[in-house]
């Protein structure tokens, strides 16, 4: 699957569609996310049962700020609607493939009971 393009209007439509969703924040100005582009892309083909995502910083300041983008590129991954990590830098393509392959052995079960025990710890 090729990478898709969202926006601050689908953004969250797009990662609450469940399943994964790997969304590279970056900028067209930024050195490293233009390094990182072609990785993210060449990564995306071989995983065509996830989503890869990319949301230009620029263009979508709303929601960047919402989610504290800071430097660029930054990457997420999402699981389930659940954001299962974030990193900012670039990763070389071994490393976003052990990160695909890290995502999808995750046991959502438990992943979910540690998201329930923070939330119950902030008073939520």
């Amino acid at each position: 699957m090729a990478t898709i393009n969202i926006t601050e209007t689908d953004f969250e439509q797009t990662i609450d569609e469940g399943g994964i969703v790997l969304v590279d924040f970056w900028a067209s100005w930024c050195g490293p996310c233009r390094q990182f582009a072609p990785i993210f892309e060449k990564v995306s083909e071989a995983h065509t049962d996830v989503k890869f995502a990319k949301v230009d910083t620029d263009a979508n300041q709303g929601v960047s700020a919402a989610l504290q983008i800071q430097s660029i590129p930054t990457l997420m991954a999402f699981r389930d609607g659940i954001l299962v990590f974030r990193q900012a830098g670039v990763l070389p393509a071994p490393a976003l493939e052990d990160l695909v392959q890290q995502v999808k052995a995750l046991d959502m079960d438990e992943v979910r009971r540690q998201v329930a025990e923070q939330n119950a710890g902030k008073g939520e």
